[in-house]
């Protein structure tokens, strides 16, 4: 049984006395242990996903229908009091810049004392050492002498490996990634994403991985949920999508990829839709080279093909 299911997830966006759909019917699945991708380009609807997970939405959002069923209660249902116990403990997020969810005024020590004491309820001496055995676990040295820094003080990557230790420190059984090395050089990128997956191998956490970086998808996920325009248009396990992507947007962003054995990079003509475009068929219709006439006036239903799932008239 999947520790996370979305089920028919839609959500809008209100402005100007009107609505504008920016999610549209997501089903996704969460194993325990698991790494689900969430990758596409910017304004595709992985983070506004996730964070409807957590129910961290701007105040002109509104879920419209769907249910998020986490250890079979529906997320969608509590009240704040009741997501209080959740987010934090249960699922917690690393953000993409680790400068904006740490204060800069309070010590780095302070600030973790302050997730332990809330969500496992310990103080003293008893958290404490909780703190300093969790960024020992995320490899910073001297754990228990950097309590006592504040975040400017440490480097880009070990900022981000705070945030993460926050995240552990309650054991939480989900951890959302949302874009986790964006800002991090390369060297620094493999760093953070190697401690993921230790996590992942060593506590049994799942994660909700969101990226636009195909080479960490490859290397980490275990499955991928490809989005374009508010939509999933594709699914599959990772190794099946990198070697057979079905989905023409999804073949045309793995084409898009560097090669160096190639001077010239495949682009994708056009631009994404906008949430106030009113689209009735396939959102990628516009872009794509492989359209038919169908796929102006409807949006196809899902095929399974091998591990795939696939939203495309191509197959149907």
């Amino acid at each position: 049984m999947p520790i996370l299911e979305i089920k028919n997830l839609n959500l809008s966006f209100h402005s100007n006395d009107e609505y504008y759909q920016a999610l549209h019917n997501i089903n996704l699945e969460l194993e325990k242990g698991q790494m689900l991708a969430l990758v596409g380009e910017s304004g595709c609807g992985k983070t506004i996903t996730a964070m409807s997970i957590l129910k961290l939405l701007a105040p002109n959002a509104k879920i419209t229908s769907g249910e998020i069923i986490y250890q079979g209660k529906n997320i969608l249902c509590l009240n704040e009091k009741e997501m209080q116990h959740i987010r934090g403990k249960e699922i917690s997020l690393i953000p993409q810049d680790p400068m904006t969810s740490l204060n800069p005024l309070y010590t780095i020590g302070s600030q973790l004392l302050e997730v332990i004491e809330i969500h496992q309820n310990l103080k003293g001496k008893e958290a404490e050492k909780i703190a300093i055995d969790v960024l020992e676990q995320v490899k910073i040295p001297n754990a228990k002498e950097r309590l006592k820094s504040y975040p400017h003080e440490f480097s880009g990557g070990m900022r981000q490996r705070v945030v993460i230790a926050m995240a552990i420190a309650c054991k939480s059984k989900i951890i959302i990634a949302d874009e986790p090395t964006t800002a991090l050089d390369v060297t620094v990128q493999a760093q953070v994403m190697e401690l993921l997956k230790e996590i992942q191998k060593d506590l049994g956490t799942s994660f909700i991985f969101i990226s636009h970086d195909f080479g960490l998808v490859y290397e980490a996920a275990d499955t991928v949920a490809v989005m374009y325009g508010g939509h999933v248009v594709e699914k599959a396990l990772a190794s099946e999508l990198f070697k057979n992507p079905k989905h023409p947007y999804t073949q045309a962003l793995l084409k898009a990829l560097p090669d160096f054995n190639s001077v010239k990079l495949g682009a994708i003509e056009g631009y994404p839709p906008s949430i106030k475009d009113r689209i009735t068929g396939c959102p990628f219709e516009k872009r794509c080279s492989k359209r038919m006439e169908i796929c102006t006036s409807k949006f196809p239903n899902y095929i399974n093909i091998d591990s795939s799932q696939v939203a495309c008239f191509l197959y149907s």
